[in-house]
């Protein structure tokens, strides 16, 4: 379950202290963009959305941040990232994620899914020696928006032969 905000900026400093950082006006306006924000965003509708912030400022932020456990990366297309709080702060969820214009969207999955997903791994994760923490589902396609912009491209060069 999401904490309240309250909640989300006292884990947020407490973090940042382990790690030797100041919970800064900056950092605090990054994360309150974050809470509030109901899908991944990237770098551009954050410093949109901080925009008394200098860009540097907030990538550097973000990296911060994401050091200290408040934050984490979503990668979406090529080397493109988005960004969301932390699972423990923002709740269990999974991403759709389009190929083409790299928008990120949380979804839910229901509990016999996410049984299955564990329970179908398991074998994998115990063969590799590895000892399962968690896990993240990003489903790759492409979002209404592009899949008719694809739709009307391959159409006109179908249609101009």
């Amino acid at each position: 379950m999401t904490q309240t905000r309250r909640d989300v900026h006292d884990v947020a400093s407490e973090r940042l202290r382990a790690i030797d950082q100041r919970y800064s006006t900056g950092r605090r306006k990054l994360v309150q963009i974050l809470s509030s924000a109901v899908h991944p965003l990237v770098t551009t509708e954050i410093t949109a959305a901080a925009s008394d912030l200098p860009q540097s400022s907030v990538y550097r932020n973000l990296s911060v941040l994401e050091e200290a456990g408040v934050v984490v990366k979503v990668l979406t297309t090529g080397e493109r990232s988005a960004f969301e709080l932390a699972e423990d702060l923002k709740g269990h969820h999974h991403h759709l994620v389009c190929v083409d214009c790299g928008k990120v969207v949380d979804i839910d999955v229901p509990e016999d899914v996410e049984r299955l997903l564990s329970d179908g791994v398991s074998p994998a994760i115990k063969d590799a020696g590895f000892t399962l923490i968690g896990h993240r589902l990003d489903l790759m396609g492409r979002c209404d928006q592009c899949s008719r912009s694809s739709r009307a491209a391959n159409f006109s060069t179908t249609s101009v032969k």
